[in-house]
C-alpha cells in the first residue's frame, strides 16, 4: 500500500480525489432533480449539491409541476487540475499512477457544472374552436 501511495504522489488521484460535487439549480426553485448515472440514482430538490464519481456518466432530469420536463447530459472533459495530476505521473507515478487515474476519472471534471436550467412553464391547452351556428328562420306558419 505504501508504493500505491508513494508511486501516486503526483497523480491525480491523490490530487484530485474520485468524486466530484455538482451544483443544480432551476429557475423557479424548488424543482425536483434526479441525477442518474451513479449506481444509485439521486433525487434533490433545487438549489441541490450532489456527490458523483469523476468517471460517471451523470444526466439531470429536472421535473416541476406546471413547467416543462428537462434533462441535461454532462460531458466530462479534462480537467487543466486532472492533466497536471496526470502529467504528474510520469514524473512519480509511472505505469500505476496513470493506471489509478484512468481507471477511476481523476483527471475529468463533469461539464457544465454548475447545472443551471429555466424551466419553461406549460403551454396552455388550445381554446376549443367557437361554433358559431346560423339560425335558419322557420317556414312560414298558415
Amino acid at each position: 500500500m505504501g508504493f500505491l501511495a508513494l508511486n501516486c504522489a503526483g497523480c491525480a488521484s491523490a490530487t484530485r480525489g474520485w468524486t466530484e460535487q455538482i451544483t443544480i439549480t432551476s429557475t423557479p426553485a424548488g424543482a425536483e432533480a434526479t441525477v442518474t448515472g451513479p449506481e444509485v440514482p439521486t433525487t434533490c430538490v433545487t438549489p441541490c449539491v450532489v456527490q458523483v464519481k469523476r468517471n460517471d456518466d451523470v444526466s439531470v432530469a429536472f421535473s416541476k409541476e406546471g413547467y416543462e420536463p428537462q434533462v441535461i447530459t454532462l460531458t466530462k472533459e479534462v480537467a487543466s487540475g486532472g492533466a497536471a495530476g496526470f502529467a504528474g505521473n510520469i514524473l512519480v507515478g509511472g505505469l500505476v499512477g496513470m493506471a489509478v487515474d484512468g481507471a477511476s476519472g481523476a483527471a475529468y471534471d463533469h461539464k457544465p457544472n454548475p447545472v443551471i436550467v429555466t424551466l419553461k412553464p406549460v403551454a396552455p391547452p388550445p381554446a376549443p374552436p367557437s361554433i358559431m351556428r346560423r339560425r335558419t328562420p322557420k317556414p312560414p306558419t298558415s
